[in-house]
């Protein structure tokens, strides 16, 4: 009796476990179905020291089956004012990313090579900036539930596709009841612990969560950066036609 038990309870739990990419899979779908987003933001640089750099970007996002596009362009400080980014993503391979800066009136590709560069100074890179869609990794095995802090948090390893990933792997830890990535770790090609990532506040806006304050920090340098989104609106009604190199003039 005991061991028909044991057998069920077994059993059970093997019924109920997760993917790691399932899991990913539902944490997407939480923060899809946008269509289309205009959103303000701030984002505020910190040196090892403390001492803090704001800017003021407008940020456009489009969704995509094969990929969303996104468009920044920087209206604070002054110097950085009229720098624009576009970025299309690719599902599975590299994002096509240009840059226009307004000082020499010059737009250059972002390589795939320098992706994993610091996008404007700031510890977010080129490849945090694009969207993160869970197609673009790999993942092993189930999802592990973890206790941190008296929360309980799945916690799933995810690996880049893309070869020229400035990351081995990404530690994510995410909500066991909506499935909202909470905060999560990032490692070098050498497999050292580079950056963490806080995931401090989300949204519901028409039913889909939107984040609204993100900090990465990089542990190496001792330097962090904080994306706040100041004003957040979705189904807009903006097209294709408005993620166009014509804007990067």
């Amino acid at each position: 009796m005991k061991k028909t038990t044991l057998l069920m309870i077994i059993g059970l739990t093997g019924l109920f476990a997760q993917t790691a990419e399932e899991v990913a899979s539902k944490s997407f779908d939480a923060i899809s179905g946008y269509k289309s987003s205009i959103s303000n933001t701030t984002m505020i640089l910190r040196n090892a020291q403390g001492t803090e750099n704001k800017r003021q970007l407008t940020m456009k996002r489009f969704e995509k089956s094969d990929g969303d596009k996104s468009y920044i362009e920087f209206l604070y400080p002054l110097d950085l004012k009229g720098t624009k980014l576009l970025s299309f993503e690719r599902i599975g391979t590299d994002d096509k990313q240009w840059l226009f800066l307004p000082e020499i009136k010059r737009t250059k590709r972002i390589s795939s090579r320098n992706k994993s560069g610091s996008f404007m100074a700031s510890e977010f890179s080129y490849e945090d900036i694009s969207t993160q869609n869970y197609l673009n990794y790999t993942y092993k095995g189930d999802a592990e539930k973890v206790l941190k802090d008296g929360t309980s948090y799945y916690k799933i390893t995810r690996f880049p596709k893309d070869p020229n990933s400035g990351y081995s792997k990404q530690i994510a830890f995410l909500d066991t009841k909506t499935y909202l990535v909470k905060f999560g770790q990032y490692y070098d090609k050498q497999n050292r612990l580079l950056k963490e990532v806080s995931f401090l506040n989300y949204r519901l806006i028409d039913n889909i969560y939107r984040i609204q304050k993100i900090e990465i920090k990089n542990v190496q340098n001792g330097k962090s950066s904080l994306l706040i989104w100041d004003d957040d609106q979705i189904n807009v009604g903006l097209t294709e036609n408005d993620f166009t190199k014509q804007l990067l003039k």
